[in-house]
């Protein structure tokens, strides 16, 4: 059959949808062709999510035509376009953790037709021909939740395939990952194509699409502005397609090697609204807010790590993935407590046994996972922004019913306008905002119990271009105002860019801390593997 009378294996004509009285898609239009990748990109709020729901069948279009091969869909959910071969590999894995890799595989094909006996060998074995299909290295009767983020999200895109899917849609899959797996997929993905299979590929890591990518479709304020050839446009190209103006990107780092997420630029932001680089902008460096001496924890690999944090720096923390970054965090936020060593705050050792005590001493802690730990799809933007104020007589207060609701829509109001969230509702639950939004809110909620020490992991994953620059900005404005900030970040062009001083880990242990003029990313990443201080 000639190739122009193949039909698309995902055509979507002129939908729209609109929650409420806010549009969220507007005449969106583009197609998937068999054998293609064609990524999706826009800012946070430009529509991809309710794109991808839609897709999904967890949502209905109000208006628009969504064919899959050639065929209308006149009555989606979750269910038929599940039957029609549709999957969507979502950012954060969902699989079940407690159950084993074959259970959460079978999940895949058993949906699609009757089980009234289960054949535990068959899943096994179908199990294993699927991960052995895709070169994952994952037994199938490990339980899913032992599995590190890459595995989970192999086992992912395994129970997809073991479901026959065809056309599969991945939402920011690299976001958790380091070069070595993101490579991984990227190698899977083509191998997919190769298969026939269509794939939709959202991600706000624009570096990558040349590699992957065949065709690019840019959504920017719910509209489809542009869909081309991914040879045909350059990053700023992309970027100013996004935004809707022109931009150029300032590059600090260039790529070198492996391990790292990305090193390869500078923070993106707009030459109107600098992240914070400009030397002259920054604070003079005070006495140290923060000191740990000898910090440990047997539970989760940090070794002896000693550090400053002052007032009015921002201390970047980058590593390779695994490195002990995050579990440093959690035991200096009292979510895995230390086991040796001490806290210091302001002068004073002060055991940390809780994130309470955390609390309780001016650290305020953004987590990597912020759908786990970083907000509550269910509350509200209002209740979100206003549930880190709620502490002491604040919590009593609210249990009393003594709580100024007036007040508090006037600091979400203040803190949507602070941190840009769209859309622009105090009232929304947070489950419905976009990933970056959704980001964004939890920030503004532990930027609203005013900590004097931050720490950040991974503040910028998965924010688009525009809301990493104003993300930057505030982290900025809040260390200039007098705060420490610690930023972990897997973006070691983003950790340059922002770092007053940068600490390197290895192996639960910080390897050294950098001045700015030292930290090079041939030096950081010299350490981060291994070599010489």
């Amino acid at each position: 059959m000639r190739e122009d009378l193949v039909p698309d294996a995902l055509r979507l004509s002129n939908l729209s949808k609109s929650f409420g009285g806010v549009r969220a898609l507007r005449d969106v239009s583009f197609d998937v062709r068999p054998g293609e990748a064609h990524a999706l990109v826009g800012e946070n709020g430009a529509g991809k999510s309710t794109l991808i729901n839609i897709v999904a069948g967890a949502l209905r279009a109000d208006a628009g035509e969504l064919r899959v091969r050639g065929r209308i869909v006149s009555d989606p959910s979750p269910a038929a376009m599940r039957a029609m071969g549709i999957a969507v590999i979502h950012q954060h894995p969902s699989l079940f953790p407690h159950v084993s890799v074959a259970e959460n595989i079978a999940m895949g094909w058993e949906s699609r037709r009757a089980v009234t006996l289960i054949d535990h060998a068959e899943r096994r074995r179908k199990a294993k021909d699927v991960l052995d299909r895709i070169g994952a290295r994952v037994e199938p009767e490990t339980e899913a939740g032992r599995l590190s983020f890459a595995q989970q999200q192999l086992v992912e895109i395994a129970r997809a395939l073991a479901g026959d899917a065809s056309i599969i849609l991945f939402d920011e899959p690299t976001a958790g990952l380091g070069v070595d797996d993101a490579h991984r997929l990227f190698n899977l993905i083509r191998k997919l194509k190769q298969q026939n299979a269509a794939i939709v590929y959202i991600s706000h890591r624009l570096e990558e699409l040349p590699a992957i990518a065949d065709r690019i479709t840019v959504l920017r304020d719910g509209q489809s502005v542009a869909t081309r050839a991914m040879s045909e446009l350059s990053r700023d190209a992309i970027v100013s397609l996004m935004v809707g103006r022109e931009y150029a990107a300032p590059v600090v780092a260039s790529a070198i090697g492996r391990g790292f997420v990305h090193a390869v630029a500078a923070p993106l932001a707009f030459a109107d609204n600098a992240t914070g680089s400009d030397e002259s902008q920054r604070p003079a460096i005070a006495s140290p807010l923060l000191e740990l001496k000898g910090l440990s924890c047997s539970a989760s690999g940090v070794r002896d790590v000693s550090l400053e944090i002052r007032a009015g720096e921002v201390l970047g923390v980058a590593g390779l993935v695994g490195s002990g970054r995050t579990e440093l965090a959690r035991a200096i936020a009292g979510y895995e407590p230390a086991d040796s060593g001490q806290v210091i705050v302001e002068g004073r050792a002060c055991p940390v046994r809780s994130p309470l005590d955390a609390s309780g001493l001016g650290i305020g802690y953004l987590p990597e996972d912020r759908r786990r730990d970083g907000v509550i799809g269910e509350m509200t933007v209002i209740e979100n922004v206003n549930a880190a104020t709620l502490s002491g007589s604040g919590r009593e207060a609210a249990l009393l019913g003594l709580i100024d609701r007036s007040r508090e829509r006037a600091a979400a109001s203040d803190a949507i306008a602070r941190f840009d969230v769209r859309p622009p509702a105090p009232d929304a639950l947070v489950s419905s905002l976009s990933g970056g939004n959704q980001q964004k809110v939890a920030i503004a909620q532990r930027a609203a119990a005013k900590p004097r020490i931050l720490i950040l992991d991974e503040p910028t994953q998965g924010v688009d271009v525009a809301a990493k620059a104003e993300i930057h900005r505030i982290i900025r404005e809040m260390a200039s105002a007098g705060a420490g900030v610690l930023m972990i970040s897997s973006d070691l062009g983003e950790v340059l860019a922002m770092s007053d001083r940068v600490g390197v880990m290895r192996a639960g242990r910080l390897v050294a801390v950098l001045g700015r003029a030292d930290a090079t990313p041939e030096r950081v990443m010299s350490l981060a593997v291994g070599g010489e201080a």
